[in-house]
């Protein structure tokens, strides 16, 4: 098996912005291949700051391991990503990025779409939202205009949340999804949140900060509206701790480790009767293409970020007014220009 890589640093349509004053003009990621014969398989990792995880990081761990991760027999997706966990235990994203080419070329290899391959088939999708990330509510509302959709998830996590909710509810019927990253305090949720449900919200994603498991629990018991996980619920062992504490999860492929572990965490919410949303980290079509294969098993889907970036890399996904279609290929089944 032969590894192959490519830093990309993709341009988003407007400035993207969340809680905290975090703004970002570019996603940077990192796009890799593994090739056995004549098949490719591809993955993504983009990198986010907060998770203090770069794209250089990304490329010296290859390095470094460069060997081990082309010497393993492969045969299946999830041995092989057994061993990548042992291997690169500390770049989760990196081992997503590897496990993601893994799954898409084992599509390949069986000529079947993941979804296929994991007995599910394509009903019952959920619809994709669009992301209005924090800025002036005047641009927030020309953001809205600009890209009618039937479901927006609107950043929220400063003091003017409800007033810019209330602006943009006056210019669509659309269902808004709220997503704090962690921005409020117990108190001023339990005041925003009934608030926000007479405006026609759905759901609130991490209310509160990521361990603050005591306020959550509060919260849980109070809320008029359903709450998911994000940053509280990373890695499989997070998924039993929500039980309680909120009613979902939001599972990011980079941030548990990949496709192989997300199957898991699948599989462990519905035994606990909780909700679950793939979330995007601003993934082009590469990376949003394996969430894509996702959407039978999923109640929610945040999977925007090819609608979020100016320009791609590949080809395979569309969206037509919040609804997926993904091309009839095997594993990831996407195509890529110019790698």
């Amino acid at each position: 098996m032969k590894l192959h890589y490519k830093k990309i640093n993709l341009q988003f349509e407007y400035p993207f912005t969340i809680s905290g004053g975090r703004t970002k003009t570019h996603q940077p990621s990192l796009i890799v291949a593994l090739q056995l014969g004549n098949l490719i398989g591809y993955g993504e990792a983009p990198a986010i700051t907060y998770y203090n995880i770069t794209v250089e990081q990304m490329i010296e761990d290859i390095e470094k391991k460069k060997t081990m991760i082309e010497k393993f027999a492969f045969t299946a997706p999830d041995r092989y990503w057994h061993y990548l966990h042992h291997l690169i235990p500390n770049n989760p994203f990196l081992v997503c990025a590897l496990d993601m080419a893994a799954w898409d070329l084992f599509g390949k290899m069986r000529n079947q779409p993941l979804y296929k391959l994991w007995n599910t088939t394509w009903e019952n999708i959920p619809v994709c939202d669009y992301t209005l990330g924090i800025d002036s509510i005047d641009k927030m509302i020309e953001k809205m205009q600009r890209k009618p959709w039937p479901v927006y998830k609107i950043k929220v996590g400063t003091e003017n949340d409800i007033e810019t909710i209330e602006a943009l509810r006056k210019h669509t019927n659309a269902v808004f999804r709220v997503d704090a990253n962690a921005g409020w305090q117990l108190k001023e949720a339990l005041k925003k949140i009934p608030v926000l449900k007479s405006l026609g919200v759905e759901l609130i994603e991490q209310p509160l900060a990521k361990d603050a498991w005591a306020d959550m629990k509060i919260l849980y018991e109070q809320s008029s509206l359903p709450l998911l996980a994000d940053e509280s619920c990373v890695f499989e062992n997070d998924v039993e701790k929500c039980v309680g504490h909120f009613h979902g999860i939001n599972i990011k492929l980079v941030k548990c480790s990949g496709i192989t572990p997300a199957l898991r965490m699948i599989e462990k919410a519905r035994q606990l009767n909780l909700k679950i949303m793939m979330g995007s980290m601003n993934e082009c079509t590469v990376g949003s293409a394996a969430i894509a294969q996702f959407l039978p098993q999923l109640d929610f889907v945040d999977m925007d970020g090819p609608l979020l970036l100016k320009e791609d890399i590949a080809a395979g996904l569309t969206y037509n007014n919040g609804v997926i279609t993904v091309a009839d290929g095997p594993g990831l089944g996407i195509r890529l220009n110019g790698f």
